[in-house]
């Protein structure tokens, strides 16, 4: 069955959550005036932490402090997110997060705090389409073709993920839903592993990044169908969208972000968005993401609350729909 999504008076509620500034709320006059850490809930390396060093380096070039990345990693981003939602309130602890955050109230049954009282939203930096590939040995030459193989193959194409809950999943899970068809779900220990036995043909398809599947497309070790936004992708312009190519409404993407603990005066949050949209903006950054597939985003802290809210109500849907078990 198709999954409904949250709208009106539901999303409103739930966007009106997020944590509030204090009556009194200090102004950003001289912030900052020390070392702002910023926590990034994963290892080194990987896309969430390269974005949030992107921006905090540009944070400290324009705002004269130090922004510095500290990896808290741990159950799937929850140990650091949550040192986060501990931190006092003041501009000097940050979250440097991604579209993982959305998806953990949805597949973690007891998380140690609120995803939305707990943080106060600052800006969505960028957000990164999946290409949806496959092995060349699958015959579908587009989405209309892989739906139609799915539907007369029920449960017989195998899809590859990161692991069970993560966004590549989740994105297939979703996929499958609005198609009205069923594949078989077999996750590896991270995406690397998934996709060599994606290249080797193992399994027949999978979500994957720009930056880790460009090149095996290139070559024709797989073959690309799709981007999975909602709007073709500035950076790979001649693939259509899945949208388009037969599953009308299917919109997904990695995003990448900043929060605060909830309660961060909001001049200070308002002076860290603005810093922010002019850095990403800048062409030198656009570039730098566009290397990774990924397109500036940017926004107000309100628009990114609404999304943040929206993407988790969208994702426990998934969730539920799926079946998939909370961890």
């Amino acid at each position: 069955m198709n999954i409904n999504y949250f709208r009106g008076a539901t999303l409103i509620a739930a966007v009106l959550m997020w944590g509030p500034a204090p009556a009194q709320a200090p102004g950003a006059s001289g912030y900052p005036v020390k070392t702002v850490r910023v926590v990034v809930s994963y290892a080194p390396g990987g896309a969430t932490d390269i974005v949030a060093r992107l921006v905090a380096q540009k944070l400290t070039e324009r705002m004269g402090r130090s922004f510095i990345i500290d990896n808290v990693t741990g159950a799937g981003g929850v140990i650091g997110d949550s040192a986060v939602a501990r931190a006092a309130p003041d501009g000097y602890t940050l979250l440097g997060t991604s579209s993982t955050f959305a998806i953990n109230p949805a597949v973690v049954a007891k998380l140690p705090f609120d995803p939305i009282k707990g943080f106060t939203p600052i800006a969505l930096v960028a957000r990164a389409p999946f290409m949806l590939v496959v092995h060349p040995s699958v015959p579908a030459k587009s989405v209309r073709e892989l739906v139609a193989l799915a539907k007369a193959n029920p449960g017989k194409l195998d899809y590859a993920s990161a692991g069970q809950g993560t966004a590549v999943h989740l994105a297939v899970e979703l996929f499958c839903s609005m198609a009205s068809v069923k594949m078989m779900h077999i996750p590896y220990k991270g995406s690397g592993l998934a996709l060599i036995d994606l290249l080797s043909g193992q399994v027949q398809l999978t979500f994957a990044n720009v930056l880790s599947s460009r090149a095996h497309v290139q070559s024709g070790r797989l073959r690309a169908l799709a981007v999975s936004s909602a709007k073709r992708s500035a950076v790979l312009p001649e693939l259509p969208t899945v949208s388009e190519s037969g599953v009308p409404g299917y919109d997904t993407a990695s995003w990448y972000g900043y929060l605060a603990p909830s309660g961060t005066p909001q001049p200070i949050v308002q002076r860290l968005n603005a810093e922010i949209i002019h850095s990403i903006k800048s062409p030198d950054m656009s570039e730098r993401l566009a290397t990774d597939g990924a397109e500036p985003a940017g926004g107000t802290p309100d628009d990114f609350g609404q999304f943040v809210a929206s993407e988790i109500m969208r994702w426990r849907t998934v969730v539920k729909a799926a079946g998939i078990r909370l961890q």
